[in-house]
């Protein structure tokens, strides 16, 4: 086979890139990767004699399956650890449960702090904070100036500040 050029029918292909499917395990495209492979073996033919021509594109094939697998890792790895980088992937970045409970007790307090706002002061605020809309925006859905929703906003603000001032 030395210089010769190898052709392969669609169903000696189609067959290959199965076997191939079930050896890559998904990490690769079979049909990519024995396309690859092909051109290695027309490469490799060029200088060298290939007794199984079949065996030769599964093994490549394979072979080039686990060096994308391995650069991939590479890549994720940044082999450049420091100890830092060790603790900082095996920390437990959840909050201590004494933090969680602080924090749950806070909002419970803030919804109450809303609750106790005057009602067109709530809406102002909660139209602002939770569905994101601008001044212009809540002024003209509830019919008021854009002066009026920024005085709501700051007695908001004012009433949360000293309602949660302790907390």
């Amino acid at each position: 086979m030395n210089g010769c050029k190898l052709t392969i029918d669609r169903p000696t292909w189609k067959r290959l890139a199965g076997r191939l499917g079930r050896r890559l395990k998904g990490r690769m495209d079979p049909e990519d990767a024995l396309q690859e492979a092909y051109l290695r073996l027309q490469r490799y033919q060029q200088k060298n004699q290939v007794h199984d021509a079949e065996g030769f594109l599964i093994r490549a094939a394979t072979n080039i399956d686990v060096d994308q697998h391995r650069a991939e890792l590479r890549q994720r790895q940044n082999i450049s650890f420091t100890p830092d980088d060790l603790y900082n992937s095996i920390a437990d970045n959840y909050p201590l449960q004494d933090e969680a409970l602080i924090s749950q007790l806070r909002l419970q307090r803030a919804r109450e702090g809303i609750k106790a706002m005057p009602p067109r002061t709530r809406e102002v605020f909660l139209l602002h904070r939770l569905e994101g809309l601008r001044y212009r925006e809540i002024a003209v859905r509830l019919g008021i100036s854009q002066s009026a929703v920024e005085k709501h906003m700051a007695r908001a603000t004012m009433f949360l500040t000293s309602w949660t001032k302790e907390w």
